[in-house]
């Protein structure tokens, strides 16, 4: 998952700092990673000590893709805490179909600390079959000397770096996970979850060709869902833009290919844990709706909400029959009243975003019964080209502005649920 860039962390002793000032000199490797050109640095970083902390990084992820549990552990320190939470890790790992696995870093990271070393590394994971490209993440990393020339783990975090750098961990690194798969259908569960698994599958399984059917765009069919019995990994996401998390029981999010590197890798999305056990139809359009974000990806990007979500809501309502596409009451009572303009991005998941999720999927209703299925997608199509103000495209490819376009989704609202 992504992370904003790490920063480097450097520690000088005081006592090192003034032999710097007075005599010029650093004591070799005492501190690497300045900002200089490799030829300006007093010492260069031990060519041992780079071949050590490689090897047991090379050695751990060899252990990870083979399932090399004893391998594995001989890579951590004697720290039976340690040893017992990276199990944990190792165990969750062992259950994802993974393409790529591998540890990367830049020597000038390299920070001495006595005889042990922090480092902050990059990891590369790949699902395959669900990432276009594996994702890197960074974290930072402590190895202690074991024999000659080599290194064990001591301490795979750093909150303090971790909280300043932004980190978000997956639930495969923060406890326990249980992962379920179906035809194109990976699902990360844990011991209080996992029991809605096997409806939950089904349900993502069939939103995937009922989105497919509705959606005028390849994508590669696969979904990963996070169904977890707590909210600490929804909670840890970016919020959706004008509001909180809130009463949201689902949020599909974006996962880019390195922190400083936006390619989408991915999009998945997480369920609130009050709809493990609500299984039905209203969560069956519930997992349409942010399956039909994951088939969109970053097209919406330049979109306005009102366009993205009513997109996802108008999706997530074809299967059904038209008397069973339920509105809440005050959209309705809002509709009689009649809608003025089209949500704002700003306050969309405000105190009235039900409201917006309403007139939305309605406005986006009125597209494609006036000018036909496809209008919403071109309008999403054409959002994302060249910047032009969305009331000049509606006027130039709908004939119509925002406001008479609230008001004809007002219009549908009263007459359907009349």
């Amino acid at each position: 998952m992504p992370t904003v860039p790490a920063e480097r962390l450097r520690t000088l002793a005081p006592l090192l700092l003034l032999v710097l000032l007075i005599g010029g000199l650093l004591p070799a490797c005492s501190l690497l990673g300045d900002d200089r050109d490799e030829a300006d640095r007093p010492a260069a970083v031990p060519q041992d000590v780079v071949a050590g902390l490689t090897g047991v990084l090379e050695r751990r992820a060899a252990a990870v893709r083979r399932g090399d549990r004893a391998a594995f552990l001989r890579q951590l320190a004697q720290r039976p805490r340690l040893r017992e939470q990276q199990l944990t890790r190792f165990e969750n790992l062992r259950q994802l179909p993974i393409a790529d696995y591998r540890y990367t870093f830049d020597r000038a990271d390299l920070v001495r600390e006595g005889d042990a070393y922090w480092l902050t590394v990059e990891l590369h994971l790949q699902l395959e079959g669900y990432d276009a490209v594996p994702v890197v993440t960074r974290d930072r990393f402590r190895f202690v000397p074991a024999r000659a020339g080599r290194y064990r783990l001591a301490s795979v975090s750093d909150p303090e770096w971790e909280r300043r750098a932004g980190v978000r961990p997956e639930p495969w690194d923060s406890g326990p996970v249980v992962v379920r798969s179906g035809h194109g259908v990976l699902g990360i569960f844990d011991a209080d979850s996992v029991a809605a698994a096997p409806d939950l599958i089904a349900s993502v399984e069939d939103g995937i060709l009922d989105v497919s059917a509705h959606v005028p765009y390849g994508w590669s069919r696969t979904v990963v869902v996070y169904a977890l019995s707590g909210e600490e990994f929804l909670r840890a996401l970016p919020r959706p833009g004008g509001g909180g998390l809130g009463d949201l029981d689902g949020l599909a999010f974006p996962v880019a290919a390195a922190p400083d590197d936006p390619t989408l890798a991915a999009t998945r999305f997480v369920l609130h844990p009050r709809m493990l056990l609500a299984a039905g139809a209203e969560r069956d359009r519930l997992v349409r709706h942010e399956i039909t974000h994951v088939a969109v990806a970053e097209r919406d990007d330049a979109a306005p909400v009102w366009l993205s979500e009513g997109i996802a809501e108008y999706v997530s309502v074809q299967p059904m029959p038209l008397e069973e596409r339920r509105l809440v009451t005050a959209a309705v009572g809002a509709a009689h009243a009649g809608f003025r303009w089209l949500p704002r991005d700003e306050d969309f998941n405000g105190a009235d975003s039900a409201l917006s999720y309403a007139l939305s999927w309605w406005a986006v209703e009125a597209l494609a019964r006036r000018h036909g299925p496809d209008a919403p997608f071109a309008l999403l199509d054409a959002a994302g080209q060249d910047g032009t103000p969305m009331p000049r495209l509606l006027a130039r490819m709908f004939d119509t502005t925002p406001r008479e376009l609230a008001a004809e989704a007002a219009r549908l609202i009263r007459t359907t649920y009349s």
